[in-house]
C-alpha cells in the first residue's frame, strides 16, 4: 500500500523548526567559542604579565646574590597573579625556584620551549584533578649570575573557566531545546493559521453539488498565492457545468430524436394490428417501418462516429484528395435535390487538394453542401470558393461554402456546431436529420488538422474551412 504523502504543515513545521534549530546551536557554539577564546586570552594575558616580572627580575639580580637571595626575590618578583605558578631552571636541569606546591617539572621536561606565549603558543596539561595552561620559555641571564640560559615554566589554572564553560553549555542546551519546542509550536501555529484560507476554499468548494455549477470562487477573497489556484478552479466549473448543460441537452434531444420514430413505428403497428389487412398494406407498412428503422440506425451511426472523434479514435487513411473534383461531384449527387428546390450550385477557383480520407472529406462536405441547400430560398444560388492561401505557412487551402437565407442571430452562431442544436427550436424536426451533419462536419475537418469558422448576415451564411494543403 502505497504511504500518504506527509501533510504540509508537518512538512513546513519540521523544516522550520529544523532551520531555527540550527540557528540557535549555532549562535549558542558561537557565543561559546567567544567566551572559551577571551579566557584564553585572559590566561595568556596573565602569563605573559608573570613572565614579564620574573624576566625583569633576573635582569636585575645583584652580582654575587646568594640562592637563598635569589629565590627571596623570585618568590617576591610576582604580586596579585595568586592563580599562577612558575619554576625556574638551568639547562642542566637545577632548580632555581619554584611556586610552593606547584608542580610543573614534568611539564617543563616535555614541552617544547617557545619563543612568545600567544593563544596559539600555550599548552593545556591536567595534574591532580587540576587542569592548567601554561608554556615554557627559555630566557638568557646577565653573566654576572653565573647562568647562562634560564627554562622559565609559567602556568595558571583553568578549572574556573572549565566549571563556566561547563555550566554555560547545560544552560545553553536546556535554553536552545526551550527555545526549538516553542519555535515549533509557534511555527506550526503561524502555518495552521496560514493554511486557513485554504481550509476556507476547501469547505466552499465541499458544498458545491452538481445542481450548483453556477457557485464561483472569488479570487479576491483570497491571499495572492491562492489566486490562481481559485480562478483556475473557477474555469473548471465553467468546463463542467457547460458539459452538464450539453449532457443534458444532449439527452432531452436523443429522446426527443428516437421518441418521434418509435411513436411512428409504434402506431403504424398498432393500426396493422386492429384489423385484417391485404398483404400489400402489409408490405406498406413494413417499408415504413424500415425507413423509420434507418432513420434511427443513421443516427445511432452518428453517434458512434462522433464519440470516436471526441475519443481520438479516428484514423483517416490519408490520400491526395483533388477538392474541386470532389466538390462537382457532389453537385451532381445533390442536382436532383438542388433543381426540385430551384437552387443553383456554383464553384469558383482553380484545382486545390489535401491530404486525407477520401469518404470522410465527402461526407463533411455533403453535409456542409446538404445544409446550405436546404436553408437556400428558391431561385438562389450556393457559391463554393476553392483558394490556395498564399499568405499561410504552410500551405493552407480554403473551402467557402455560403449561401443566401435569412441570418443566423449571433447568439447561436458560437453553438451551431453543437450536436442536436438548431437555432430555431420551434422547427419540424422530421425530414431535417437529427442535427448532427455540422458537428459530423467539424469532427472529421478537426481530425484531418483542419478549421472551420461560421460567419452569417442578412446576405449570407458562410462556413469557411481551412486544410493543409498538399503539392
Amino acid at each position: 500500500m502505497k504511504r500518504r504523502p506527509v501533510s504540509l504543515a508537518v512538512r513546513l513545521t519540521v523544516s522550520i523548526g529544523a532551520v531555527i534549530t540550527v540557528v540557535l546551536l549555532t549562535f549558542g557554539w558561537v557565543i561559546e567559542r567567544s567566551i572559551n577564546n577571551h579566557f584564553i586570552q585572559q590566561d595568556v594575558d596573565e602569563l605573559n604579565a608573570v613572565l614579564q616580572a620574573l624576566k625583569h627580575t633576573v635582569a636585575t639580580l645583584p652580582d654575587g646574590s646568594r640562592a637563598a637571595d635569589v629565590r627571596a626575590m623570585f618568590a617576591s618578583a610576582v604580586s596579585g597573579h595568586h592563580n599562577a605558578q612558575y619554576r625556574i631552571s638551568t639547562l642542566a636541569g637545577s632548580v632555581v625556584y619554584a611556586t610552593p606546591g606547584s608542580n610543573l617539572a614534568r611539564f617543563a621536561k616535555i614541552s617544547q620551549p617557545v619563543d612568545q606565549i600567544t593563544v596559539d603558543t600555550v599548552s593545556i596539561w591536567k595534574d591532580h584533578n587540576e587542569t592548567y595552561r601554561g608554556a615554557v620559555i627559555q630566557v638568557p641571564a646577565d653573566s654576572h649570575t653565573g647562568m647562562e640560559v634560564l627554562t622559565i615554566a609559567v602556568g595558571t589554572g583553568i578549572n574556573f573557566h572549565l566549571h563556566y564553560l561547563e555550566s554555560f553549555r547545560n544552560y545553553l542546551r536546556v535554553i536552545t531545546a526551550a527555545a526549538c519546542l516553542i519555535a515549533i509550536f509557534l511555527t506550526w501555529l503561524a502555518v495552521h493559521q496560514g493554511h486557513a484560507p485554504i481550509r476556507r476554499i476547501s469547505r466552499q468548494i465541499g458544498r458545491i453539488k452538481s445542481d450548483q455549477l453556477h457557485i464561483r470562487l472569488f479570487p479576491d477573497a483570497v491571499p495572492v498565492e491562492l489566486a490562481e489556484l481559485a480562478t483556475s478552479f473557477n474555469q473548471m466549473l465553467d468546463r463542467l457545468e457547460d458539459v452538464f448543460r450539453r449532457l443534458s441537452d444532449f439527452s432531452g434531444d436523443i429522446a426527443h430524436e428516437l421518441r418521434t420514430p418509435i411513436t411512428n413505428i409504434k402506431t403504424q403497428t398498432e393500426v396493422a394490428l386492429s384489423q385484417a389487412r391485404s398483404v400489400e398494406q402489409y408490405r406498406e407498412i413494413l417499408y415504413s417501418n424500415l425507413e423509420e428503422y434507418d432513420r434511427m440506425a443513421k443516427m445511432v451511426g452518428d453517434m458512434l462516429f462522433l464519440a470516436q472523434a471526441d475519443n481520438k479514435l479516428l484514423k483517416p487513411e490519408l490520400v491526395a484528395i483533388d477538392l474541386e473534383t470532389e466538390v462537382r461531384m457532389l453537385f451532381d449527387y445533390f442536382g436532383a435535390w438542388a433543381e426540385e428546390r430551384e437552387v443553383a450550385l456554383e464553384v469558383y477557383g482553380g484545382p486545390v487538394s489535401t491530404l486525407g480520407d477520401r469518404l470522410m472529406i465527402r461526407r463533411a462536405l455533403s453535409n456542409l453542401l446538404s445544409n446550405a441547400i436546404r436553408h437556400t430560398p428558391s431561385g438562389e444560388t450556393v457559391l463554393v470558393q476553392l483558394e490556395k492561401m498564399a499568405a499561410h505557412a504552410p500551405s493552407t487551402v480554403k473551402v467557402l461554402i455560403q449561401n443566401p437565407g435569412p441570418a443566423i442571430p449571433s447568439e447561436h452562431l458560437p453553438r451551431i456546431f453543437e450536436r442536436f442544436y438548431r437555432p430555431d427550436a420551434s422547427r419540424q424536426r422530421s425530414g431535417e436529420g437529427a442535427g448532427l451533419g455540422l458537428a459530423i462536419a467539424k469532427s472529421i475537418i478537426e481530425a484531418h488538422g483542419g478549421t472551420i469558422t461560421v460567419s452569417s448576415n442578412d446576405a449570407a451564411t458562410a462556413f469557411e474551412i481551412l486544410f493543409p494543403g498538399h503539392n
